[in-house]
């Protein structure tokens, strides 16, 4: 008999995750407690930007016409419970309101509510981010609460989604990684991931404090690289050198890549600030502080680096104050192809300068709907054009394709000064001061 696999928490995570087991071939049934949220995936629809989801949900979800049929919702425990062989919790970790540590309500309330209803055997799969030592306790909890007793073990399969590249990291991911107890937990899990499998991606099996660890480890080494290729800015802008190409230098060398070394105003987004956050304080918790204070000081060059992009916007509209200055903010969200405004140092930098007098007007492809919510006293426009008209300084904060193709002439004739400060890196200055443009960028010489 085919496995039957329920997906709990469909929000980013689970959404995806529950349309790409379906993709796989397997019947899915996706909880959650918001009716809201269930009545919009049940029409096929997203409430977030990614692509390729919203079209790989509608070939699957039941009662869209030519769909597969193989993936309903539901706000039912019960239901869950009685029909899935492999229940994937996908919920929230974020990080608790004025400390770093992680909130784990979300998990445990899943996990409590999930329990109850498991009356025959079945593997409860964690993907959330977790402290470690999370899922021992866990699985104490699952014992305890399922009727079946033992017979509902835990697993934990750690999620590596790239925003804007989910749909692929899903369903051809570079690696699995299962945290397992038994032989048993292993064999289902292999049966889930049976076609990436097959496909060349790789499986690794661990422990479950190994499985928690390699999330948290993996986004505490690319935020370290962020930050250091920042701090090397910081010391290029000091000796005016230029990071740009001393991140190409670098990059040749295979033990270091070029990847995640372009110098700007650092990263942001619902994972790597939080993660990080929540590894320190899990790490003193089990006296292991000292091991990880290094990234004190990663989450401070990533923070420094907004205020400096203020500064530089403060010193472009001369005379030392944001009073009267019309500033234009190109990007919300907090990476390209996503909608995405958590922690965006983009809406942080556009949110700070609004706050000591500017007039700011931001545009960004997919994020404004989100910026309001989330910053409703910030001016928008309907295009980049738009943003710029008048503008004193246009600030370049998220790296949309759509960005480093637009033509700096015709930017240049609704502006009111041509003074561009790219965040990011990624615009072709030679094209911008070819138009007229002053162009300056993080960590790189003024002409």
């Amino acid at each position: 008999m085919a496995l039957r696999i329920t997906v709990i928490g469909t929000g980013y995570l689970g959404a995806t995750h529950a349309a790409a087991m379906a993709e796989l071939g397997f019947e899915v049934l996706g909880l959650d407690v918001v009716p809201e949220k269930i009545e919009l995936l049940s029409t096929g629809r997203v409430p977030m930007y990614e692509p390729g989801l919203e079209e790989m949900l509608q070939r699957h979800v039941a009662g869209i016409e030519g769909s597969t049929g193989r993936l309903r919702f539901t706000t039912s425990w019960e239901e869950v419970g009685e029909f899935g062989d492999v229940h994937f919790v996908c919920v929230n970790t974020p990080q608790k309101h004025g400390e770093y540590a992680c909130d784990m309500s979300y998990v445990d309330s899943a996990f409590d509510s999930l329990a109850p209803h498991l009356t025959r055997p079945a593997l409860v799969v964690g993907k959330s981010t977790v402290p470690v030592g999370s899922a021992a306790r866990l699985a104490a909890r699952l014992a305890e609460l399922a009727p079946a007793g033992a017979g509902a073990e835990l697993a934990w399969n750690p999620e590596f989604l790239r925003e804007g590249f989910a749909v692929n990291d899903t369903l051809h991911p570079d690696r699995i990684v299962v945290g397992v107890a038994s032989e048993g937990a292993e064999k289902l899990l292999r049966e889930v991931y049976a076609v990436p499998v097959a496909e060349g991606s790789p499986f690794v099996v661990t422990d479950f404090p190994t499985a928690e660890l390699v999330k948290t480890s993996a986004n505490s080494f690319l935020a370290t690289k962020i930050s250091f290729i920042n701090a090397m800015a910081e010391v290029c802008e000091a000796a005016d050198g230029d990071v740009v190409k001393l991140a190409e230098a670098i990059g040749h060398d295979d033990r270091i890549g070029k990847k995640f070394l372009r110098a700007g105003i650092g990263f942001g987004g619902g994972c790597l600030p939080k993660d990080i956050r929540a590894f320190m304080a899990r790490a003193g918790e089990l006296g292991a502080d000292q091991a990880l204070t290094f990234l004190r000081e990663v989450d401070s060059i990533n923070m420094r680096r907004r205020g400096h992009m203020v500064e530089l916007a403060r010193e472009a509209v001369g005379g030392g104050s944001f009073l009267g200055r019309r500033v234009a903010v190109l990007g919300a969200a907090f990476k390209p192809d996503s909608d995405d405004v958590r922690d965006s140092p983009a809406l942080n930098v556009a949110g700070q300068i609004h706050l000591q007098g500017g007039q700011v007007t931001v545009f960004d492809p997919k994020g404004m709907d989100n910026a309001r919510r989330l910053f409703p006293t910030l001016g928008y426009a309907d295009s980049a054009l738009e943003a710029v008209r008048g503008a004193d300084v246009v600030l370049h904060l998220t790296e949309w394709r759509e960005f480093r193709e637009l033509d700096p002439a015709e930017l240049g004739e609704v502006a009111a000064r041509r003074i561009i400060l790219d965040g990011r890196n990624a615009l072709d200055s030679a094209v911008w001061r070819e138009a007229g443009w002053t162009y300056r960028a993080m960590g790189r010489p003024k002409a």
